[in-house]
């Protein structure tokens, strides 16, 4: 059995990339895990991955997925996507905040002013969508005194990458998920921010083959880069942790606090902190 047997997890956007990961990461540690993404059948996105063929590969691990077909854009869905969960499960856990509404040109160049405005939807979905989520597991995990709530956000959150609306909204979800660690403290509920740095996702191996000059930055250097499950494993140990609370509402680089868990990618990788190299997060623990 693993250290997660018997908890619920809702994954956010884990149709494919770093959801994906977190979410076979946690069933590998025997979670029941909530998939929750858009797309539901093979084409309907130009990047590979369904909520069903990620549920199934969570089954495959010793866990359990459900697949659930969510717009996190949407607050209807939301809403029945987390009374589902009560319903079925009568508890949360976990709850992932991945979601995040990327646009195709977010890695090409060119000012704010020159892309469009639809672009403002990082914050719709990735911000906004933090909130919905967590406002609703909070619904759940206040009463039963315990869950942990974890935002996905990286570097960006004191660096300049990509573009003006990305760092925005990574930004806001470090201070967010601070704010709410104050807020759910009382009840044992917490709260974390979680810095990832490059992620060999399917849309980042494109990206990079697209534009192999990407390789030299060092936002965006292979040699740096960890696995999709490599976040999931560590939220896992933090899960697993019984000290948990001592670290709500802080931010965390995801390569550090897995040093600390003694956790390494799927490949036995140590995954380096950049912390010299693209800053160190402002929020420490409440």
């Amino acid at each position: 059995m693993g250290v997660l047997s018997g908890r619920v997890a809702v994954v956010t956007g884990a149709s494919r990339g770093i959801g994906k990961g977190i979410a076979l990461a946690l069933a590998s540690e025997g979670a029941t895990v909530y998939v929750t993404g858009r797309t539901v059948s093979a084409g309907e996105h130009p990047l590979p991955g369904t909520v069903g063929e990620t549920a199934a590969l969570c089954d495959a691990r010793g866990g359990r997925g459900i697949a659930v077909q969510v717009d996190h854009g949407d607050d209807d869905q939301v809403a029945a996507l987390f009374d589902r969960v009560r319903v079925e499960q009568g508890r949360l856990d976990i709850l992932v905040n991945n979601a995040f509404s990327l646009p195709e040109d977010l890695t090409e160049p060119g000012g704010f002013w020159e892309k469009p405005l639809s672009n403002w939807e990082m914050v719709d979905v990735g911000v906004r969508s933090n909130f919905t989520a967590a406002w609703h597991a909070a619904r759940i995990m206040v009463p039963q005194g315990s869950g942990l709530i974890v935002a996905i956000s990286g570097y960006v959150g004191v660096t300049y990458t990509y573009g003006t609306v990305f760092g925005t909204a990574k930004s806001a979800v470090d201070r967010m998920a601070r704010d709410m660690a104050i807020e759910l403290k009382p009840h044992g509920v917490a709260s974390v921010s979680l810095w990832q740095g490059l992620t060999f996702t399917e849309r980042a191996e494109r990206n990079i083959a697209r534009n192999p000059a990407m390789k030299a930055s060092v936002v965006t250097n292979p040699l740096v880069g960890c696995s999709p499950e490599f976040p999931g494993r560590v939220i896992a140990a933090l899960a697993a942790d019984r000290q948990a609370m001592a670290r709500s509402g802080g931010t965390f680089i995801t390569a550090e606090l897995a040093q600390e868990y003694g956790v390494t990618d799927v490949d036995g990788k140590v995954i380096p902190s950049l912390r010299e190299q693209r800053g160190s997060p402002i929020w420490s623990p409440v």
